[in-house]
């Protein structure tokens, strides 16, 4: 059985959906997590919640998107907790419109929350991991950003620079020993996949060799393995989580 018994994990937006997922399995594991997320009432009720169970947990209110907001977050955690060994990058936005009426804003705000939030936190802990010689980086991106996809340009370029920055910071930070990773999720089974119409979720399960949506204990189980010493000889690697949408 994986243990994480006395590492600390990050996880960026871990209130609710897959980030509270991801959350709670690692904290099942015996990790403490450290949630960050724009919604503070959210993610209050969400520690509230993981103390109930037990669970070693906290909460920093964080826009993912200003530098200054993560530098500042970042310095405060680590005044409390000393060091992070576990990043998980899961903070992300959409804002679907077909290029021809997509505006500048709906661009920019998935840039700067999906992949500038990324660089943000990945550049406030480097010297960080770099000098504890360990770590574990996992970046949530998306099969969107392997194959695009019609009305998410934005995201879709969003999603392909997190896979591309994964690569880059990979071979940077490897010979400190510190393994980044990035997870491409297909379609998961979440509130806003709850609300398709049926025959839009027919189409895409017919793109789905496995034939069912995936659920979001599905991206938090390979958050586990690649935050595990299980995989301590895999980096710069993207793992689709997809049910074989992409192979």
């Amino acid at each position: 059985m994986i243990n994480l018994t006395g590492k600390n994990a990050l996880i960026t937006g871990g209130a609710r959906g897959i980030g509270k997922t991801i959350a709670e399995t690692l904290a099942q594991h015996g990790a403490r997590v450290i949630l960050c997320d724009i919604d503070e009432s959210i993610g209050k009720g969400t520690i509230d919640e993981f103390s109930k169970k037990k669970y070693q947990s906290d909460f920093f209110q964080v826009d993912v998107s200003s530098f200054e907001s993560v530098s500042d977050t970042v310095a405060k955690i680590l005044d409390k907790y000393n060091v992070i060994d576990i990043l998980v990058n899961n903070a992300g936005i959409t804002r679907d419109q077909l290029l021809l009426k997509m505006t500048e804003s709906e661009w920019d705000q998935v840039i700067s929350v999906n992949l500038k939030g990324t660089f943000n936190f990945c550049k406030a802990l480097y010297r960080h991991m770099m000098k504890n010689r360990g770590g574990k980086i996992i970046n949530i991106a998306s099969i969107i950003g392997l194959i695009g996809n019609a009305g998410q340009a934005n995201y879709a370029a969003s999603k392909a620079g997190v896979i591309g920055f994964t690569k880059s910071i990979a071979r940077e930070l490897g010979p400190r020993g510190v393994c980044v990773n990035a997870i491409a999720p297909g379609f998961i089974q979440t509130a806003m996949t709850d609300v398709l119409k049926d025959e839009v979720k027919e189409k895409m399960l017919a793109q789905i060799p496995l034939g069912t949506f995936g659920a979001t204990a599905d991206v938090a189980n390979a958050v586990l393995f690649l935050s595990s010493e299980l995989s301590s000889y895999i980096t710069g690697h993207v793992l689709n989580v997809s049910g074989g949408m992409v192979m």
